[in-house]
């Protein structure tokens, strides 16, 4: 009867474990990163550098030589009339980004996303519907909102679309960056972003300029949010800065490559 009880509470002991093992992988995370005056590479917190066990990246941290290049990257839910004046603006400079659209984008404006594919930018997935991912904790469900989106995007372009995945507001848990990598794709964060995602809140262009520039750092992956009309009135301004300063505009797969 002892070993019957010493049995019973090792089980419960390891049942135990097992959850909070399991709590711990699915604890949420906000995506940040603390801008500096130096432009350097904002350093990764402690909780999370975890992203670099599972295909994560936010920055290009190997860039070598005189090498001088951002990232450019835009998060795009849907149109109102700004995400075109991006893409006149990228075009003009022959400047290429990342796009994380959503289904809505597909839905409603595919002619965006096919200009998108035609003028080479890279088209990747931030979830058929924006939902909190760190709220899914069903694989199935998980892979749902990447596989329904991807498929959309095939069977408007005919093209399978960059297995690169940015969660909606930043918002992961280890869960999450396990099951995207086991669907093959790579976890992309930022290492700048400033608030310009509030049609309602915009900053001025003066102001947003000035602290874009203020912390530019080599190998920066830059998060800017196509639907803002500032960003869409000063984008022209902003490549052209960049460019006289040396900066090329690079391709997320360089980040792993």
């Amino acid at each position: 009867m002892k070993r019957f009880f010493s049995f019973v509470l090792v089980l419960i002991c390891l049942f135990s474990a097992g959850n909070a093992a399991f709590a711990d992988k699915c604890t949420a995370y906000n995506w940040y990163c603390t801008n500096n005056n130096d432009h350097t590479l904002p350093k990764l917190g402690r909780d999370l550098a975890i992203i670099t066990k599972y295909d994560g990246y936010y920055a290009n941290c190997n860039v070598k030589g005189g090498d001088k290049v951002i990232y450019l990257t835009f998060d795009a839910g849907y149109e109102n009339g700004n995400v075109a004046k991006i893409l006149d603006a990228l075009k003009a400079h022959n400047a290429t980004g990342a796009f994380f659209i959503l289904g809505n984008l597909i839905k409603r404006n595919g002619e965006l996303v096919m200009r998108m594919v035609n003028e080479g930018h890279m088209v990747c997935n931030h979830t058929r519907s924006h939902p909190d991912m760190t709220e899914i904790t069903d694989k199935r469900m998980f892979f749902s909102q990447l596989d329904s989106l991807a498929k959309m995007y095939f069977e408007l372009t005919g093209k399978e679309m960059a297995k690169v995945y940015r969660p909606p507001e930043g918002r992961f848990s280890e869960q999450n960056l396990c099951f995207a990598k086991e669907l093959g794709y790579k976890t992309v964060f930022w290492s700048f972003a400033y608030a310009d995602w509030d049609n309602n809140k915009q900053m001025s262009e003066e102001k947003a300029l000035e602290k874009i520039l203020a912390h530019i750092h080599n190998g920066e992956v830059m998060l800017l949010h196509p639907t803002s009309a500032t960003n869409a009135a000063i984008l022209d301004r902003l490549l052209t800065k960049l460019e006289d300063d040396g900066y090329r505009f690079g391709s997320l797969e360089e980040l792993w490559k």
